[in-house]
């Protein structure tokens, strides 16, 4: 098996922006010093997830055995079976039972790689077969993605189906270079050649593709011509089929509608929410002979309301039954079930097994006799089993190091050997190594900020987050040193006094305070606070927020919804600290949210969250996000050089720039860190009963996500 050839040749056809690609990035890599970027991702580090099976048919179904098919490190995620592979693919061991297969979504090694697993559940260790990567009873071989097997660029990778010799996956390598459009798109590689192939016509984002079973054939969710449109809950998708060859003859089949999933050549299973407010699975039947198109397709409801049901998995050797994702009413939990199309009636699969995990994104065999999905495989004696403090992620600046941490509001003390952090209620302070860890505040506090000349001193705001302008918050200081630990309140009055940020001299602190009835900027002395000295920064009928002072001292950075008030859209603004000078960063789109501005260490360039690349998957098929679109780019503070760095599905935020280059890899806790701490999507276990489901939701707390 030639791997070399078909794994570390891997060919784009858009050569020219690949050659763009790199020179923006050896440009701006000219003009940095070795630094590191922290940032959080709302429950991440807490997923842990393993691709699992049962049996469809089973009883009773506390007897079944759960099958754990991954190997327990990293994530892992969104798997298929597929046929068996191509011999050129992943052959055959001689003398041995035909293994199972499964392609997947892996995050390890701080990027995201689609792996093919070939498991010998009952082989014995010296007969396992060699391949590039060798776990017991297991040939493990990289698809595409991952460190050494693309490009350079990174990206997100998801739902892929092994269709012969071809990889039909979504990927978000190609920058679309237009503001608050998703760079989710459907790609066919050739794992013989590495001949990579863009299924999803330019200016167009595809989501969640399936490939039918004679694989002629794909469906994608998809937003079209229109884009996203900033929805966080149900996507404003479409289901659209192409020839998986080339991504010719691409048609509208469905109207309102994502995830599908072929149960034969002419019949597609989708979810969409009804107008009932149930999500509710449905199947489009496509005309045999003639033209195929939104008027000819028949589309009917499938499963009742009364529950939520989603993510359906059709079942093509036994077109009797589905498999589904469900929220049932009084439930906490997301589990697979069985759906009877015929009876109509529901099987469990994995609440007998194990109730109080969440499950996600079925997926049955071809030969319809087992469903897979992925849950978080929690405590384990697995010694590959890591809880990271630090997770390393490849970016495309390679003079930054940048780290997701296991918390929210991290910041670097000035010499960069200390990260304070919060894990709601608390503040926390440890070394960068992941050693020392202390918690020096129990109260709920956010966000964290180092004075830059008296050494210990962390600043955060005290008070319930994502509150309104007139709610008690208030700035303090923490001298993280000291041995009896203490706070010192630094703001009076009690009106949001929120996101601290200290001037380099250590003689003026900039925050966000509520107390005219709208957020503006002040600036207070650092040490006495407001009775030290106070004077207003900005004014206006509107939010301004997440300041951060430039490392010299001549500007202060912040989010604003100032080009217009009360829409939820976020800008970046920079502002002298004497009020003159303001002028805008950087917008995304007309309504998108740009927040959590951070200097870089020499001041040329800022960190900050966006919706700029809009979403990459369907947020339904995570867990809880409030803001799925959140990836973390940087920009020179002219405006220009925009760079994405972080590429996936959940929200990222809250980033920090260190003054270090911190070694490029994984932290590990130096305590057992409890996993699975993660909850379902907030918005399914509402009933559709209740008037608040259906009363724009998302769009409120996305507003309130934004100016905390």
């Amino acid at each position: 098996m030639k791997s070399t050839k078909r794994f570390h040749f891997f060919v784009f056809i858009n050569s020219i922006s690949a050659l763009l690609l790199f020179c923006a990035s050896a440009e701006h890599a000219d003009q940095s010093t070795k630094t590191s970027i922290v940032f959080a991702s709302m429950s991440r580090s807490n997923y842990a997830f393993d691709i699992y099976a049962l049996p469809t048919s089973w009883d009773p179904p506390a007897n079944a055995r759960e099958l754990r098919i991954t190997d327990g490190r990293s994530v892992n995620f969104n798997g298929h079976f597929p046929s068996a592979p191509s011999p050129s693919v992943l052959p055959s061991a001689p003398n041995q039972t035909p293994p199972l297969h499964l392609v997947y979504v892996t995050e390890r090694n701080g990027s995201h790689s689609i792996f093919l697993d070939a498991v010998y559940k009952d082989a014995p260790e010296p007969t396992r077969k060699r391949s590039a990567l060798e776990v017991p009873g297991r040939v493990q071989l990289p698809l595409v993605g991952g460190e050494d097997l693309g490009d350079g660029r990174i990206s997100m990778k998801d739902r892929p189906s092994l269709v012969g010799d071809y990889l039909i996956y979504v990927s978000t390598h190609e920058n679309t270079g237009v503001p608050r459009t998703s760079w989710a798109a459907v790609y066919s590689t050739h794992l013989e050649t590495g001949l990579t192939r863009r299924l999803t016509p330019y200016g167009i984002a595809d989501f969640s593709p399936a490939v039918s079973p004679s694989g002629a054939w794909t469906a994608v969710a998809s937003c079209g011509e229109k884009g996203w449109n900033g929805e966080v809950e149900e996507l404003s998708t479409d289901i659209y089929v192409f020839r998986t060859q080339d991504g010719s003859d691409r048609v509208k089949v469905a109207e309102h509608g994502g995830w599908p999933s072929w149960a034969d050549e002419s019949t597609i299973y989708f979810h969409r929410r009804s107008d009932d407010n149930w999500w509710s699975v449905y199947k489009a039947i496509l005309p045999m002979n003639g033209r195929v198109s939104v008027d000819s397709v028949v589309t009917r409801r499938v499963t009742p309301p009364g529950l939520h049901a989603f993510t359906p998995a059709a079942s093509i050797a036994n077109k009797s039954f589905i498999a589904v994702a469900t929220r049932r009413a009084g439930s906490d939990y997301r589990h697979i079930e069985l759906f009877d199309v015929v009876s109509n009636e529901f099987k469990e699969v994995t609440r007998p097994v194990s109730p109080h995990a969440h499950h996600f994104n079925p997926f049955i065999s071809p030969d319809s006799n087992r469903v897979g999905y992925h849950r978080c495989r929690g405590a384990s004696n697995d010694k590959q089993r890591k809880d990271l403090f630090l997770e390393n992620l490849h970016n495309p600046v390679p003079e930054i190091s940048l780290f997701r941490i296991d918390g929210s509001f991290p910041s670097f003390s000035p010499d960069g050997t200390r990260i304070a952090y919060v894990n709601l209620p608390g503040l926390f302070v440890a070394n960068a190594d992941g050693s020392g860890l202390r918690k020096v505040f129990k109260g709920n506090a956010f966000p964290t900020a180092w004075d830059k000349k008296r050494k210990g001193v962390v600043y955060t705001s005290w008070g319930p987050d994502f509150a309104s302008e007139h709610t008690k918050v208030d700035v303090i200081s923490i001298n993280v040193d000291d041995d009896e630990l203490s706070y010192k309140k630094l703001t009076t009055g009690g009106e949001n006094n929120a996101f601290p940020s200290p001037s380099p001299d250590g003689k003026w602190v900039v925050f966000r305070s509520g107390r005219t009835g709208h957020k503006n900027l002040y600036i207070m002395d650092a040490v006495d606070g407001e009775i030290g000295g106070l004077y207003r920064l900005t004014e206006g009928p509107w939010t301004d927020t997440m300041a951060n002072w430039s490392p010299d001292g001549d500007w202060i950075a912040f989010s604003s919804d100032r080009h217009d008030p009360g829409s939820g859209s976020f800008a970046m603004y920079m502002i002298h600290p004497n009020g003159t000078g303001l002028r805008k960063v950087v917008q995304s789109g007309s309504r998108g949210r740009v927040n959590h501005p951070c200097f870089s260490p020499d001041g040329k360039s800022i960190v900050f969250t966006s919706d700029y690349a809009a979403v990459s998957a369907e947020p339904i098929s995570n867990s809880h996000h409030y803001q799925p679109y959140g990836e973390i780019h940087v920009i020179r503070t002219d405006g220009s050089g925009i760079r994405r760095l972080t590429h996936n599905s959940y929200e990222d935020g809250t980033p920090a720039w260190g003054p270090t280059f911190m070694e490029p890899v994984d932290i590990e806790w130096p305590i057992d860190n409890p996993q699975c701490s993660f909850s379902d999507c907030h918005w399914l276990r509402i009933s559709p009963k209740t008037p608040k489901y259906h009363e724009g939701m998302s769009l409120a707390s996305s507003k309130i996500q934004c100016s905390h």
